[in-house]
């Protein structure tokens, strides 16, 4: 993680990243959700809302789990306030990660 004056970037995220997540790799809905609630947990540590991530990017290393990962990335965002997003297949994320996300936070 880097911080500004302005914002907070969370450099990219995977499953394989924190034991408590091993149990999810492979199904790329569940390494979503664990990534997530661990930029949630990095969010609360540094006082800043959902609402103030304003870019997200997400590496799937199949572009055919977008669906997966897409339903699981809207169960994060409070009424439907989405950040702007680029989604990319990524063939080789590290551990074997289905799921890579990285986001830029207004302080």
């Amino acid at each position: 993680m880097v911080l500004d004056d302005q914002y907070a970037f969370l450099s990219g995220l995977v499953a394989a990243d924190f034991p408590a997540g091993l149990e999810v790799l492979g199904d790329a809905a569940a390494e979503t959700r664990a990534v997530l609630a661990t930029i949630g947990d990095i969010l609360d540590e540094l006082e800043l809302a959902r609402d103030r991530i304003v870019k997200v990017e997400v590496h799937l290393a199949d572009l055919d789990d977008f669906d997966a990962m897409d339903a699981a990335y809207r169960e994060f965002f409070d009424n439907k306030a989405y950040p702007a997003r680029t989604t990319v297949e990524s063939k080789r994320l590290f551990g074997g990660s289905k799921v890579e996300i990285t986001c830029q936070v207004r302080r």
